[in-house]
């Protein structure tokens, strides 16, 4: 491979194409990557008939619509990259690509495709499928959904990359998972909107990693964030990314835990 691929681009694209061709072999990943975001969002769905929505000018719609794509994130892409990295970790493969033209930032970023690419498509399907199944009016501002799904796409796969440093083996990673999975779904907004939230408790949940992604979603479908009130969802987004570069330099494992 590393006599006919130099560029960037190709080398890129070619340790894509061999870890998506790896990543269709485990059916495990597969069936939480792929079945287990489709499922969750009806479980937000009947829990919204207990919640008192019209106070917070919110819909079942707007509710469900931003829990999917978390969803999405949380189990397509964080939860597969964690057992993808810590895989091919144990495996050697990472140290195998370290000896070729392969930079570090090409192998975290080649690996990391497959998934991110299956989490942007379903994120776009759930995102069509709640606006057709719970009469979801089109996004008032796209932009900001857009960026919240990029934001979140960047930083679950930074997340997992960090997590995966913490994860022996690939079964553990069903364990060191969990509690990113967990605060996520409980606090950043996917089972229960910031909105019906006590105040102080919403002021800490928006700290949390995912909550500006689920939140920028959510109002890019309602358009009703100003600018002052999208700027620290960005801000939070970006100072998480940053850390998260930072923690991935810093902590994550090329080579097998002894």
């Amino acid at each position: 491979m590393s006599g006919t691929i130099t560029t960037p681009a190709g080398r890129l694209t070619a340790l894509a194409r061999a870890e998506a061709t790896l990543l269709g072999r485990s059916r495990g990943t597969l069936v939480a990557a792929l079945f287990v975001p489709l499922v969750l969002p009806f479980s937000v769905w009947s829990a919204t008939k207990d919640m008192d929505l019209e106070k917070s000018g919110l819909t079942p719609g707007t509710v469900v619509l931003p829990a999917a794509i978390g969803f999405s994130l949380i189990f397509a892409v964080y939860g597969a990259l964690v057992g993808v990295f810590t895989a091919r970790r144990e495996e050697l493969v990472l140290k195998r690509l370290r000896t070729g033209e392969l930079r570090d930032n090409e192998i975290l970023a080649g690996s990391a495709l497959p998934a991110v690419v299956t989490g942007l498509a379903q994120s776009v399907l759930l995102a069509v499928g709640c606006t057709v199944l719970l009469d979801v009016p089109a996004p008032r501002a796209p932009h900001l959904a857009v960026l919240a799904l990029l934001l979140g796409l960047v930083l679950c796969a930074l997340l997992a990359a960090v997590t995966s440093a913490f994860t022996r083996t690939t079964e553990s990673a069903q364990v060191t998972t969990l509690p990113m999975m967990f605060v996520s779904m409980l606090g950043s907004g996917m089972a229960v909107p910031l909105e019906v939230l006590p105040d102080r408790m919403a002021s800490v949940c928006e700290l949390l990693p995912l909550t500006p992604v689920i939140t920028l979603v959510r109002g890019g479908w309602t358009g009703e964030l100003s600018a002052y009130e999208t700027l620290g969802p960005v801000l939070t987004a970006l100072a998480w990314t940053v850390l998260g570069v930072f923690a991935v330099r810093r902590w994550f494992r090329w080579e097998p835990r002894r």
